[in-house]
């Protein structure tokens, strides 16, 4: 946990130099994004970790896609400090996008804690059918039950701050294009990722989904904010198309 801290101290320091270097909130495109979201999902397993020494366990696959994604955005999304181009000359720039990054982090946990759910259900499965499994890392692993709680907990928290950033998204948009809500792809899929997650909580809270039902509804949630984070602002073309620039 404390080299993991260290680690998060110099990830941040990625963001602050940018931000001293440009005078300004270090967002503007795909790489600080990816970046800030990654380190908001790292400072998320450490603040878990903190409170409940159980999830640790989890470090090793929290830090996993975190180290695998810091790899591919220095690969393909590095780009230059520079000035923002007008579209993004705003202070909605540092309320919208730091509560999307705020939100995408806590997403990241909540997701890791379901792929385990459904790895560790499918275990006590076989166990129970009479199978030798090995123990190695899952000795150290939280139950079925506390990973669904984790799960549950994490997208709780993480699912106003997506909504605030939705919200305020769309209060830009009215500034800055004259309209509060467009269809734009990156709006369309923003409301479908909010959607799902919506879903997923009131399964979870009304209808008592628990376990494997209600991962694979996370799951797909937060692979619709990937999506949308990814091809969204690669591939498409729409008002949002700016991802690689600033």
């Amino acid at each position: 946990m404390a080299v993991t801290a260290v680690g998060a101290l110099a990830h941040a320091d990625v963001l602050v130099a940018r931000s001293l270097a440009t005078g300004r909130v270090p967002w503007g495109n795909m790489y600080k994004f990816g970046t800030a979201a990654l380190l908001a999902g790292v400072v998320a397993f450490l603040v878990f970790g903190l409170r409940a020494p159980v999830l640790r366990g989890l470090g090793l696959f929290v830090l996993g896609p975190v180290v695998f994604g810091l790899v591919l955005i220095g690969l393909y999304l590095y780009a230059e400090s520079g000035p923002l181009i007008a579209a993004l000359r705003s202070d909605w720039l540092a309320v919208h996008v730091s509560a999307a990054i705020l939100s995408f982090g806590i997403f990241i946990v909540s997701a890791v804690a379901s792929v385990l759910l459904l790895v560790a259900a499918h275990r006590e499965r076989s166990r129970n059918a009479g199978e030798e499994l090995p123990v190695g890392l899952w000795g150290r692993m939280p139950t079925v039950e506390a990973l669904d709680r984790v799960a549950h907990r994490t997208a709780v928290f993480g699912f106003p701050v997506w909504t605030f950033a939705v919200v305020a998204g769309a209060i830009w948009a009215e500034s800055a294009w004259g309209r509060f809500w467009g269809w734009d792809p990156k709006e369309t899929w923003a409301f479908i990722s909010w959607a799902l997650y919506a879903a997923y909580l009131h399964a979870r809270t009304t209808a008592g989904w628990r376990g494997r039902p209600a991962a694979w509804v996370n799951l797909v949630a937060f692979a619709s904010l990937v999506f949308n984070l990814l091809f969204v602002n690669l591939v498409s073309t729409g008002l949002h198309s700016y991802g690689g620039v600033s």
